[in-house]
């Protein structure tokens, strides 16, 4: 969650570290902070931080005279602590010698805390990284006579200290640390969170996401699990935390700044819903061969004869991406007549899941960095399961962890709230659900409409998108109430859910998504006179069932938002306020109608004053579980 980002190079490293610490603050805002690492002979550590944005970090650091050219900064979403200035990052050790910013939960904190101060090590703070700088403290001042035959071998020191650290901590953690012994060394470890390394001309910046690096370089490398770098001037190495040298491949990272740019729009989540029709062509962009009616997903090429063949999926996810989950839990059984069940990540590794011969499971995260879905990728492939992943970074550790995958390719999501990755997603699930359909279930005919109609979808988002005033209008007449229901049906139904979901994490109104057949079987005691219902009433095969449901909210005074069918004169009089989309196969019609909702979720949030980019209590990757 936390964002990380270290420079080492010739150029003066605060203002790099705060730019830096901007283009991460998606990943948590709750405080912020620097250490700098200044060479002899007024060589030390000086810190800096601060509770609050980075804005409130700048403050303090406006006027000081900082030239150093090594430096490590941090941008905080509170686990253990709360979100004030003792507990913001970085953290020195107890000897004042190390300074660490870190990423992730290490679980067995508590037991090396108690260990650390029957050891004499002071502690300042509540959080579980200050055990991380104290280890290492302690290890390093017993370093010359603990570690005296492994040091001579070849590991200064500092080295030795932070491998023999990471060997005793249970958990996750992205690092990065200084030694105020050692001023031109930095290092930089990874387990679980992802970390990732960028090399310019003579100067490293290290960081949680590419995003803090696009600027000054566009080569890279990315950590694994247990490996950890050790960087200098002139140079940098790769080992395990068990010193094993490690050789690292050179990447090419694959955005550009401009696409973390706001661009003119007021916020991140505005442009990227925008952005959403160029993004799906991309998406598409070589995958569907419109000519030749066939689908190509390059990725996943190799075990598409074990997909045709496969007795059982079983897709798994958080969040938004869960919902996405769901439409292709829908897209699966329809098409390809294949079991498929959509899992809770969070949940699946904890239950003792059943896995048998013949089972494939996709994972699915924006990110490829989320906590609950690589646990339960690991515990699929335990029980022998092949495992694609559908993510959106490339080089992220669900990528690098699967047996195959495809990516989005729709650029970097900086807003918290998952917009442009939902839509993505669900084409990536339809298009691979249309080619298990054509080889297992259904024509080529059928095959053949569906590939254009698909290839329709972004012109159509397009026309959606003309609405975003009206939508506005709608949020306006609606935001001072404080309860919403959101229902659907078949694949409209997951759509709900999202639509639901928005709602919440940016405007903070309480909202419910539910299969609209569902609220007669209880949530309907909810309907008071006024409260919004928002109903996805599209052409399909079960519009006449959802406008009963309709009927029903309006019987008890409920106001009704529809999103309809473009040309259903029926609808108007039932609706209070109507928001139309371009006629799709109901299979597709996801990718339209969730569109309607983001805007609403987003107008909503910016009329009752949210910051709609940063919500409360959120952050972009969630890395701890």
């Amino acid at each position: 969650m936390c964002g990380i980002v270290a420079y080492l190079g010739k150029k003066v490293a605060q203002p790099i570290l705060i730019e830096g610490l901007k283009r991460l603050e998606y990943r948590g805002y709750d405080s912020a902070g620097l250490a700098l690492l200044s060479s002899p002979p007024n060589g030390g550590i000086k810190i800096n931080k601060t509770s609050g944005r980075i804005s409130a970090l700048e403050g303090i650091l406006d006027g000081l005279d900082n030239k150093e050219s090594l430096g490590i900064g941090h941008t905080r979403w509170a686990t253990h602590g709360e979100p004030n200035t003792v507990n913001a990052h970085p953290h020195l050790d107890y000897t004042g010698k190390i300074a660490v910013v870190h990423n992730g939960i290490i679980e067995n904190y508590g037991t090396l805390k108690t260990w650390l101060q029957n050891e004499g090590a002071a502690f300042a703070s509540e959080t579980d990284t200050e055990v991380i700088a104290n280890l290492i403290g302690y290890f390093y001042a017993g370093a010359d006579q603990a570690g005296g035959a492994e040091i001579s071998a070849g590991r200064n020191k500092f080295e030795w200290a932070v491998q023999r650290t990471l060997q005793e901590l249970h958990g996750t953690f992205g690092l990065a640390i200084l030694c105020s012994d050692f001023p031109d060394m930095l290092i930089g470890a990874k387990k679980g969170s992802p970390l990732i390394l960028g090399l310019g001309d003579n100067e490293y910046i290290l960081a949680s996401d590419a995003a803090a690096i696009v600027e000054h370089t566009t080569q890279a490398i990315y950590l694994s699990d247990n490996e950890m770098v050790t960087v200098t001037p002139k140079e940098f190495h790769t080992k395990t935390i068990d010193n094993i040298t490690v050789s690292k491949d050179l990447e090419q990272i694959e955005f550009s700044l401009e696409q973390i740019e706001l661009g003119g729009f007021e916020h991140h989540m505005l442009k990227e819903i925008f952005e959403q029709p160029d993004c799906l062509s991309t998406c598409m962009g070589g995958r569907i061969d419109n000519k030749g009616h066939r689908i190509r997903l390059g990725g996943i090429d190799s075990h598409l004869r074990e997909l045709t063949h496969t007795k059982r999926l079983i897709l798994t996810a958080c969040g938004t991406a869960f919902h996405a989950g769901l439409v292709g839990e829908f897209l699966f059984e329809r098409l390809a007549r294949i079991p498929t069940e959509t899992e809770y990540a969070s949940e699946f590794r904890y239950r003792n899941p059943i896995i048998e011969d013949g089972t494939v499971v996709i994972s699915i995260s924006q990110s490829g960095e989320t906590a609950d879905t690589l646990a339960a990728i690991e515990q699929a492939k335990e029980r022998g399961a092949t495992v694609l992943g559908l993510v959106n970074v490339v080089g992220s550790s669900i990528a690098r962890t699967t047996d195959a995958g495809i990516y989005l390719h729709v650029g970097p999501e900086i807003g918290v709230a998952s917009t442009k990755a939902f839509t993505a997603q669900v084409a990536v699930l339809s298009m691979l659900a249309i080619e298990l359909g054509r080889r297992r279930h259904i024509s080529s005919n059928q095959a053949d409409m569906y590939i254009d109609e698909l290839a329709q979808i972004p012109r159509k988002i397009s026309r959606i998108l003309e609405q975003s005033d009206h939508i506005k209008k709608i949020a306006s007449a609606n935001i001072d109430k404080d309860n919403w229901l959101f229902l659907g049906r078949g694949f409209n139904y997951p759509v709900a859910l999202e639509g639901a979901l928005k709602l919440k994490e940016i405007s903070y109104i309480h909202a419910e998504g539910l299969p609209a057949a569902e609220m007669k079987h209880g949530p309907i005691a909810l309907i008071v006179d006024g409260m919004p219902s928002v109903f996805i009433a599209t052409a399909g095969p079960q519009y006449d069932k959802i406008m009963g449901n309709i009927a029903e909210v309006r019987a008890r005074g409920g106001k009704t938002i529809v999103v309809a069918t473009e040309g259903d004169e029926n609808i108007k009089q039932h609706a209070d306020h109507l928001v139309t989309i371009p006629d799709a196969p109901e299979l597709l019609q996801p990718m339209l109608t969730v569109v309607p909702l983001q805007l609403l979720a987003y107008h909503a949030a910016v009329l009752r004053g949210h910051d709609v980019d940063k919500p409360r209590n959120l952050a972009k990757s969630v890395t701890v579980e």
